[in-house]
């Protein structure tokens, strides 16, 4: 019975960790993108929709090569999902099961081991379905970003709305590719999760030890400095992150 109040106890725990984090992350994104990852890159890759649209004559060929690699890593990142879903749904129909290994300190029952695989299933799945959406808004914007807008319409309002949009298609695209990569970090502690909690847990605290390095950046040369003027332009950019958010439900 102790063994089970551990997973009880430290399993809650560590997803609370890796959710606190990525709430914080969230919060950060929205108020201070460019001193993110995210926000850094999202930023970067609208100004570089809008170089390529600048003359789809010379730019074409090399934005869709651009959009073809992401393509192809997205659906790298969904094919593995998708076999390793099936990898973990013919181990829970197994019977024969390591369930009594030396190695595992916790709950060895047959449900505890049902649920810990049902829980690394369910995470496959999820990024599997991401990574399936980040392929479907590239191939929109594969299309939309050799569009010649200038030919079509002579309206300079037209020409900035246009470049938004093809923008804001292809920030999407990134964000559901770096959730569906965020899915296969949350794998990691349920994997560990099997060899019982206090791994689970460890495991936890070293995945966010190491994503806060990987998510925030640190002031190189054109970061953002603690200046109202600086503030006013987080602020700008925040909004403008708002809505490329918002868009991944439409």
């Amino acid at each position: 019975m102790d063994k089970k109040v551990l997973d009880y106890l430290l399993v809650p725990l560590g997803l609370f960790i890796m959710m606190a984090y990525h709430a914080w992350l969230l919060h950060r994104i929205m108020k201070h993108p460019n001193r993110t990852v995210v926000g850094i890159t999202a930023i970067n890759r609208r100004f570089w929709v809008r170089a390529m649209m600048e003359d789809v004559s010379k730019t074409g060929v090399l934005a869709v090569q651009t959009l073809r690699n992401n393509i192809m890593a997205s659906t790298l990142l969904a094919t593995t999902a998708i076999t390793l879903s099936s990898l973990i749904a013919i181990l829970m129909t197994s019977e024969n099961g390591n369930q009594s290994s030396l190695f595992i300190f916790g709950d060895r029952s047959k449900f505890g081991f049902s649920v810990k695989f049902f829980a690394i299933l369910v995470c496959f799945l999820v990024a599997f379905l991401l990574n399936v959406q980040s392929i479907r808004y590239y191939s929109h914007a594969s299309i939309l970003i050799n569009v010649p807008y200038k030919k079509i319409s002579q309206h300079r309002h037209h020409h900035q709305a246009m470049a938004e949009y093809v923008a804001s298609t292809v920030n999407r695209g990134s964000y559901f590719w770096s959730l569906g990569l965020r899915a296969f970090y949350f794998s990691f502690p349920l994997f560990l999760w099997i060899f019982g909690p206090i791994p689970m847990l460890l495991s936890c605290f070293v995945l966010v030890f190491v994503l806060y390095f990987l998510d925030v950046t640190f002031e190189f040369g054109w970061a953002v400095e603690a200046s109202d003027d600086d503030e006013r332009k987080d602020e700008e950019v925040g909004s403008a992150m708002t809505m490329s958010i918002g868009g991944l439900n439409s």
